[in-house]
């Protein structure tokens, strides 16, 4: 029985060794230096502290500046001090200089308060890495975990047995928890059982990176698309907004040099013809209707010539008439009746005709203007158009050319 018991022990013994033998060391490493800039409590608190130190350095060049300001006063004063007081100013310049060494070593010193409120800022996070290294390492089964920044040497670390990433996603999830409630929570469970899973498995862990990686270049792909959208939609709008005022400026009769040269590389020679002649058939009709305007114009200038004339003959016809002074009487009568009637005397109507002839000749000589402006802007269009049809035909010839060759 005894022996039976020794042979079984020896064989447990002999499989747990051979078992460890095949298993072999599971090693892994971090970087604390890695950690601490990606832990967003570190980052902010050592902003501050950086702050902070900046203005302790601005203290102690200020103290720096006002040492040298003695001294110099020293320098330029001293043929006029006696040795008693030269010695004076040397020992006030020495106590000033031992005084800011001391505070560059109460502030920066290796025991200064730089050094220790980075050793305080520090130590939470070194608490948590810590207890973080001993979860994963119970959890995965390591047996060694190394500090990659610490003082010891590390000639070659494998990226694959870094654990730096699994030590942050779990001081990351310790600082979320005290936050989320418990559907948040239940969620970020669900996700770090997924993260725990691609940890675990390699390959997994590369698909995962493949797959991170196609998605990155994927939003990046849709957001150039969206970048040459919007600049596209850009150009438009500025295209649109020129050509309106490029309308506008025609309107006023007030066309530069230079948009018309712009308008003309935008448009092609065929859009350009057209909208040439479209120009033409407008300015045309234009023409036309101001010549019709002008015509009744005219007429209306003659009729009203020919009634002036008639209501002056009308009066000198009257002043020679020798009739009796009763039958003068009833005329004159008759006359002012009629004069009422038609509401105004022969003097002020003509004054009136005079006047709208006047305004009339005005008007005409306008509408004159404006039509031999017309005629030179028809002009100008033509030969514009001529010569877009002679650059299309040779346009047309060359590449006619160029296919007979």
């Amino acid at each position: 029985m005894r022996k039976h018991f020794l042979f079984l022990f020896l064989a447990t013994i002999a499989v747990n060794s051979l078992h460890s033998q095949a298993r072999g060391n599971r090693v892994g490493y971090i970087d604390m230096e890695y950690i601490l800039q990606n832990v967003t409590s570190y980052n902010e608190s050592n902003t501050l502290l950086e702050q902070k130190a900046e203005n302790w350095k601005q203290e102690i060049e200020t103290k720096k500046l006002e040492i040298n300001k003695v001294k110099e006063a020293l320098t330029a004063e001293k043929p006029l001090l006696t040795k008693s007081l030269i010695e004076e100013r040397e020992s006030e310049i020495t106590f000033l200089e031992n005084e800011l060494l001391d505070l560059q070593q109460k502030r920066f010193g290796p025991n200064g308060l730089l050094m220790s409120q980075k050793a305080l800022l520090v130590k939470p996070i070194q608490d948590q890495v810590f207890t973080a290294v001993q979860d994963i390492a119970e959890a995965k089964k390591y047996d060694f975990i190394f500090d990659k920044s610490s003082d010891l040497t590390l000639l070659f670390a494998d990226k694959r047995f870094d654990i730096s990433d699994q030590v942050l996603r779990v001081i990351n999830r310790t600082e979320k928890r005290e936050q989320l409630s418990k559907k948040e929570l239940a969620a970020e469970q669900q996700k770090e059982s997924k993260e725990d899973a691609i940890d675990s498995n390699p390959e997994l862990a590369q698909r995962q990176k493949a797959l991170d990686e196609r998605k990155a270049a994927r939003d990046k792909i849709i957001e150039d698309r969206k970048l040459a959208q919007e600049q596209k939609k850009k150009e438009y709008e500025e295209r649109r907004q020129k050509i309106l005022d490029d309308r506008a400026a025609k309107k006023n009769g007030t066309v530069s040099g230079t948009t018309k040269t712009e308008v003309q590389k935008v448009a092609t020679p065929d859009t350009q013809t057209e909208a040439e002649l479209a120009r033409q058939k407008a300015v045309d009709a234009k023409a036309k209707a101001l010549e019709d305007r002008n015509k009744i114009i005219e007429d209306r200038k003659k009729a009203l010539e020919e009634r002036r004339q008639q209501i002056l003959n009308d009066r000198a016809a009257k002043k020679n008439e020798t009739v009796p002074e009763t039958a003068k009487k009833t005329e004159s009568i008759n006359t002012a009746k009629t004069e009422v009637q038609k509401a105004a005397t022969p003097d002020t109507q003509a004054e009136v005709e005079l006047a709208k002839q006047k305004a009339a000749d005005a008007k005409a000589k306008t509408l004159e203007d404006r039509k031999k402006v017309i005629e030179d802007r028809k002009k100008e269009l033509e030969q514009r158009r001529l010569k877009i049809i002679q650059q299309r035909d040779s346009i047309k010839r060359a590449k006619e050319e160029k296919l007979k060759q």
